[in-house]
């Protein structure tokens, strides 16, 4: 008789971490077992743990968890580049945040990482035409987060939101690979228009705490945006603006502002 093989399960090396992180801070703190447990040791990949905690940080008396992880499950098994995209955002926080020492403290911890996880599913839900329930998802997460992103507006990958409290992200809002944002900004619209009337950010901008991008303007890829500015008109790439309304103020200062975080001016004056 052939010998039967058992089936390997795929490396994760990133998944290896965050499970060896995850029993690491139950050792360090047992108080943290079932958290821990319930959101990441009981699950077997990073997909089925952020179905978990999404679901979890969204129910309430109106919508279960039950209900709610049935949902996100089904996002994640028809696309996976929802999981693709989680991962490089998982990275990007753990890359350019400071404060993150771990891949397992935006999962638990960083409700803009949270928020952007669930944005996606609602943006899934809205790209098949389940609409009140897109809506539900951007509701729940305005509530939870502070973070009010419309499930429609289209955002990249490798995208950190730092502190994300405040943030405003409209419905025709396009935002691109590894884009950086610091709290209280918004990608909004200049009045009461219903086509077309939100910002477009390119690829690698850094934009600062405070700042309001208003408009159907394009900000170029690897651009900086000061902290407080207010964009009304397009920006070029590789330049860094700031003022009401922002003006050029200089280069950007390197290649890739998002990842270099780097909000200084270019003359290295706060």
């Amino acid at each position: 008789m052939m010998e039967t093989r058992k089936k390997l399960a795929p490396v994760d090396p990133v998944w290896d971490r965050i499970t060896a992180e995850a029993q690491d801070a139950v050792d360090r703190e047992p108080l943290m077992g079932g958290l821990v447990h319930a959101c990441i040791l009981h699950h077997k990949n990073l997909d089925r743990a952020l179905s978990y905690r999404i679901s979890a940080k969204l129910c309430s008396n109106e919508m279960s968890m039950m209900v709610l992880r049935e949902i996100v499950d089904d996002a994640y098994d028809s696309a996976p580049e929802l999981v693709e995209a989680a991962r490089a955002d998982l990275m990007a926080v753990y890359e350019r945040d400071p404060a993150c020492h771990r891949l397992l403290q935006p999962i638990l911890y960083f409700k803009g990482y949270q928020a952007m996880q669930a944005y996606r599913v609602a943006h899934w839900l809205w790209t098949r035409k389940r609409y009140d329930l897109a809506y539900f998802f951007q509701m729940r997460v305005s509530e939870i987060f502070g973070v009010d992103i419309h499930p429609a507006a289209r955002i990249g990958k490798g995208i950190m939101i730092d502190h994300a409290h405040s943030i405003v992200i409209g419905e025709t809002a396009v935002v691109g690979d590894n884009v950086s944002m610091l709290h209280s900004v918004t990608l909004g619209g200049t009045g009461k228009e219903e086509e077309d009337r939100h910002p477009k950010i390119g690829d690698g901008v850094l934009i600062g705490a405070g700042a309001k991008v208003l408009g159907n303007i394009k900000v170029g890829h690897c651009s900086r945006i000061a902290a407080g500015s207010v964009v009304l008109s397009e920006v070029p790439p590789c330049k860094t603006v700031a003022g009401i309304p922002a003006k050029i103020v200089g280069e950007a200062g390197c290649d890739q502002p998002s990842i270099n975080m780097d909000q200084r001016f270019p003359n290295g004056s706060d």
